[in-house]
């Protein structure tokens, strides 16, 4: 069973945005507000929500909305490392955002992700989709 966790970032002292091998990482969440095996529900304020989701020690943002129907996908459950959908039951992979079961067809995109100090950040202007020709 997920438990679902809700968190509206602020960005104060010295959180915020950074630019990191070119990339402009943005603070998402500290690695203790979500439990191995939990996801997040993440809301910056100006985009739609993203999903902070664990993995043991791994710590993996993605599109938080099913790309199948409007469901929170932090509200699903966490299995062999697919996100499930709580609505129809779809999922996709975490580490990629591919669809992993039916109905969903659709990808969801990933952001590349750096844990630094107990913080994890997020390239939010350089998600993949798998969807998507590099």
């Amino acid at each position: 069973m997920n438990t679902t966790m809700h968190i509206e970032t602020t960005l104060s002292g010295n959180q915020g945005s950074f630019v990191s091998n070119a990339k402009s990482m943005t603070f998402i969440a500290r690695t203790g507000d979500v439990e191995p095996g939990c996801a997040l529900q993440v809301n910056l304020g100006g985009r739609a929500s993203l999903a902070l989701v664990r993995l043991a020690d791994e710590f993996f943002v993605i599109d938080d909305t099913c790309t199948h129907g409007a469901a929170s996908l932090s509200e699903g459950d966490i299995i062999d490392g697919d996100i499930e959908c709580p609505f129809h039951g779809g999922c996709f992979d975490i580490r990629t955002g591919a669809v992993t079961a039916s109905p969903c067809i659709k990808a969801l995109t990933v952001y590349p992700v750096k844990v630094e100090d107990g913080q994890v950040f997020a390239a939010l202007d350089a998600g993949t989709c798998a969807d998507t020709s590099a």
